[in-house]
């Protein structure tokens, strides 16, 4: 006797089942890839293709990691490391990353307006402060809505929760990240049932509301939706398969939710994604932050993930066509409070740029003699992302209208900072 779901025992017969189904809830087959309009293409000389952004959720201390200053007491137990560029040092347990300073561009005068992590987060993620009015696009939906990204690939995935990021904003829902929770398993098949019974559903309930409705709106998650039943059913979908790697490979970045998700950034950069979050989260120490459990755990984290990311990249030829940007919402106090711990800073901060359009072996800015306030070459978050936006060959001087008609721009009003571009 058959049973009930042997239609999804091979990848064949479930990319077929599948097909049926998205043809009749949405109109789309598999042999049709979505591509994203593009509205302003990048410019044919971008040095960078692909963005992987590892973002510290939770406000790194810079005085602990990238701008130390050695003998203040504002260092508290933290060591201090020399790279192999002269006059660059680290905090200690960044020691790969101090072996390889001469690919980095480490910014030491980023400084923002908030010290609410939410609105200092979204504030980075799409160079504007959130309204009530409108929901503004993370930098990643502004790459995807100018490429004209063609693959069954997403074109962003964000390594993290997606509860806490902007997502697209007022664009098309298909301009969003995709996110992954864990990087460390793939979806089972059981999930693959589960969303073939969701849209034998959905073809139901939804199929005369959208005879009657049919909007953009409707239609834009239309695709969203048939985009999630395409990658279900394709071969790339292997791209998010870590245990392909070696196991030698996957020990180097760490066996943790970071570490691992450095990995599927550098599968996915292999396999043509175009932009990749990772986040690092439990900066936030406002109490006992040198416990070893705490924020050292975190850098040498950090240090793992990120060394094994630009190494395999520069490995494979992927770095210079790739821009890596470690990134956070503000920093931390230099000074120590009596929990033992550095509580929100944004006055003055350290980011990291490392690969294709962006100088090596290069400091921008400075703090004061203690970490507390910049004195040179202060970069904004809206800076960081024109920036970045330069990079990738955006289009960040042209305006794009919000679907209440207001203005707006890729950076928002932030300057490209020429200094840290190569």
């Amino acid at each position: 006797m058959t049973r009930a779901d042997d239609r999804f025992d091979t990848p064949r017969s479930r990319r077929a089942c599948f097909a049926s189904i998205a043809r009749a809830a949405f109109g789309v087959t598999f042999a049709e890839r979505f591509v994203a309009p593009a509205l302003g293409a990048p410019r044919a000389d971008a040095a960078a293709r692909s963005i992987v952004t590892l973002f510290m959720d939770g406000g790194m201390s810079h005085v602990d990691t990238f701008d130390p200053k050695p003998g203040r007491e504002e260092m508290g137990p933290t060591g201090v490391l020399r790279t192999n560029v002269p006059g660059i040092l680290v905090g200690d347990g960044l020691e790969r990353v101090a072996g390889m300073a001469d690919r980095l561009a480490v910014l030491r005068a980023v400084s923002a307006k908030a010290a609410d992590h939410e609105i200092a987060r979204y504030t980075f993620r799409t160079s504007y402060a959130p309204t009530n009015a409108i929901r503004h696009p993370a930098l990643g939906s502004w790459a995807l809505l100018t490429s004209g990204y063609d693959s069954d690939l997403p074109g962003y995935v964000l390594v993290g929760d997606g509860n806490t990021h902007p997502g697209c904003g007022f664009l098309d829902p298909v301009h969003g990240p995709v996110s992954i929770i864990e990087p460390r398993t793939l979806p089972p098949a059981a999930t693959e049932l589960d969303l073939y019974k969701r849209l034998l559903i959905s073809t139901h309930i939804d199929g005369s509301f959208r005879s009657r409705y049919d909007s953009q709106q409707t239609q834009a998650y239309d695709r969203m939706y048939a985009r999630a039943v395409r990658l279900l059913g394709s071969a790339d979908l292997q791209a998010f398969d870590l245990a392909k790697e070696p196991p030698q490979v996957r020990e180097r970045y760490g066996d943790s939710h970071f570490g691992q998700g450095c990995l599927l950034a550098r599968r996915l950069v292999e396999a043509g994604v175009q932009s990749i979050d990772v986040d690092l989260t439990g900066w936030d120490d406002h109490a006992d932050i040198f416990n070893p459990g705490k924020a050292p755990a975190r850098v040498r984290t950090l240090d793992r993930g990120l060394a094994a990311l630009l190494d395999d990249l520069d490995e494979r030829g992927l770095l210079d066509s790739t821009l890596v940007v470690v990134a956070t919402e503000f920093g931390r106090t230099p000074y120590i409070n009596g929990a033992k711990g550095r509580d929100h800073h944004p006055a003055a901060f350290s980011c990291v740029l490392a690969g294709a359009g962006v100088k090596r072996g290069f400091v921008h800015g400075a703090t004061d003699e203690r970490g507390y306030t910049v004195e040179s070459g202060e970069i904004t978050h809206a800076d960081l992302n024109k920036t970045i936006a330069e990079a990738l060959g955006l289009p960040h001087d042209r305006e794009f209208r919000a679907p209440n008609g207001r203005p707006f721009r890729i950076g928002g009003e932030g300057r490209v900072v020429r200094e840290v571009l190569a």
